[in-house]
Parts: structure tokens; sequence; C-alpha cells
């Protein structure tokens, strides 16, 4: 049996395809036959051109804006927590009174 590559498409040509269907008026079907990309493929890109025009298909391993600026102010926040804890601790073992 030979094995499949999956195929890669890069950002430009998701972004030309969603807006053949959207803008262009095209059906899916007729787009996936064109192409040979599957119906549920080209949907999901649809979609996603539709929610987010301008930050659609930021790439493997990237994160649109928004999403990037949540992930640092949750490390951020989880720094200052650890943070908050130490000082607690350290004040803690500091105001204890020798006996």
């Amino acid at each position: 049996m030979g094995s499949q590559t999956r195929r890669t498409f890069d950002r430009e040509f998701k972004i030309e395809t969603a807006r053949l269907i959207v803008e262009g008026g095209r059906k899916i079907s007729d787009v996936a036959r064109d192409f040979d990309i599957h119906e549920n493929v080209l949907r999901k890109w649809k979609n996603q051109y539709i929610e987010d025009t301008q930050h659609s298909f930021p790439g493997k391993g990237r994160l649109k804006p928004e999403e990037e600026e949540l992930r640092r102010l949750k490390r951020e926040n989880a720094d200052l927590k650890e943070e908050r804890d130490i000082l607690k601790k350290a004040l803690a073992i500091f105001s204890k009174r020798p006996r």
C-alpha cells in the first residue's frame, strides 16, 4: 500500500480560494472540484475568512493578535500570582516572633 502525503496550502492560496466563494459567488462544490479539495475543508476556510478577513489563516503555530495577547496576559498573570505567593510566604517567615 502506498502512503498518501498530506497536502498543505499557504495562507495566500486559502485566502484566494475563500474569496472565490465569498466574493466571487462560486459554489463550494465547484471550487472543490476545480482544485481537488474536499468541500468540508473549503467550508472551513470560508467560515474562517468570513469570521476575520484580516487575520484569517495565521499559519502553523502562530496565533491571531488577540489570541497572542490573551496568551501573554495569562502568562503574566500566572507569574504575578507566583510572585505574590512567594512574598506571602516570606512575610510569614519574617513576621514570626521568636519565643
